[in-house]
């Protein structure tokens, strides 16, 4: 996956609590099992009419947002069903971070595992980053991964929590497949060794 180190972007305010996965991606959209192409279906039910046509009153179909690269949103986001589509809907559409009050932690772990960073942070520091997103085009947010903070418009900074670990693997573009890579040459190793001491197994 790609590496995120430092994110700047406009950050598209959602203060809905509860942000559940059928209103990131509504069912009807989970018959494909590719990462990308989701992204137009994105909060599909609040993004179009009956019709197909889109909502002007809807924060991403706004001029200011159609770009967002960052959603401040209410607590639990990303309830509901465990579905990993939810985070690669997200990112299709060209979501990297998340940050509100609290997650769901099914959500939560898929948001790491496929690129996207979510911060959770207390709901008065949530309610001052909803401030800044009000702005619109100038509500210009960077992401600084590496020092932990969030960076307004007018220049405050908001120090944010993340595991280490976890840390380690966007920072690195690292998912579950490319952690099991960087074992590779052990990986080779054992594979060798375990053939040369038992040959029969080779051809299974």
């Amino acid at each position: 996956m790609d590496k995120l180190d430092k994110l700047t972007g406009v950050a598209a305010p959602m203060p809905l609590i509860n942000i559940d996965t059928d209103m990131i991606i509504p069912k009807q959209f989970l018959k494909t099992i590719k990462r990308t192409g989701l992204g137009k279906n994105l909060f599909d039910e609040m993004r179009y009419d009956e019709a197909g046509r889109e909502k002007p009153d809807f924060v991403l179909n706004k001029p200011a947002y159609r770009e967002a690269k960052i959603i401040v949103a209410g607590e639990n986001f990303g309830c509901g069903s465990s579905r990993e589509h939810a985070p690669w809907a997200l990112l299709d559409f060209g979501i990297r971070c998340v940050i509100a009050p609290s997650f769901a932690d099914i959500f939560y772990n898929n948001c790491f595992k496929n690129g996207i960073l979510p911060i959770a942070l207390p709901q008065e520091e949530v309610d001052r980053l909803l401030d800044d997103a009000a702005r619109g085009a100038n509500a210009v947010l960077t992401v600084d991964l590496e020092r932990q903070v969030i960076s307004g418009p007018d220049g405050g900074e908001i120090a944010f929590e993340v595991d280490a670990f976890r840390k380690h693997c966007l920072l690195n573009g690292l998912d579950d497949i490319g952690l099991t890579m960087e074992k590779a040459a052990d990986i080779d190793a054992f594979e060798t060794e375990r053939s040369a001491k038992q040959p029969w197994l080779a051809g299974a």
